[in-house]
């Protein structure tokens, strides 16, 4: 089963030749993994979500609201560091970094405001804050809004958040 969805998920990010994300539309039927897969710009989280064994319930019924990182912002993690949180032996440690960057709900951003905290699924507390019209996240910018999907809504963020 493990092996059919990487193999699922790799065919569907190859396939995929745009780097933007899927259009914006509040009546989706992808879910929040299959509107990752759908956006190249997003394959390292979804390898991440894949090794944290977190695919099954980011297909779930949710909903959910998910920060969701950048290539980019993945890359200015360390190789060693990033290395070492995909290795099975720490795929606790994996699993609250990823869900460090998921609040229960389906939260637009027009329901974020300045200095709101929102509570995240491991527990920990992020800080919303708005200025000059940039959404931010705690230190990551939201470089793409509203990318809604049938189980609840990504926001794109250049930044890997750190629990």
């Amino acid at each position: 089963m493990t092996r059919a969805l990487l193999l699922a998920f790799a065919l569907a990010i190859t396939g995929c030749s745009s780097s933007s994300a899927p259009a914006m539309d509040t009546a989706s039927t992808m879910t929040i993994v299959e509107t990752a897969v759908a956006t190249p710009a997003l394959s390292t989280l979804v390898t991440a979500v894949q090794a944290a064994d977190l695919v099954e319930t980011l297909n779930g019924p949710g909903p959910f609201t998910v920060f969701a990182p950048t290539n980019d912002a993945f890359d200015e993690v360390p190789d060693e560091t990033l290395a070492s949180l995909l290795q099975p032996q720490n795929q606790a440690q994996l699993q609250g970094l990823l869900t460090f960057h998921v609040v229960p709900g389906r939260l637009a951003a027009a329901d974020l405001s300045d200095g709101q905290t929102l509570t995240t699924v491991n527990g920990a507390d992020l800080e919303v804050q708005i200025r000059g019209g940039v959404v931010m996240i705690g230190d990551a910018v939201v470089r793409q809004a509203d990318v809604f999907a049938s189980n609840g809504v990504v926001h794109v963020i250049d930044d890997v958040l750190m629990p």
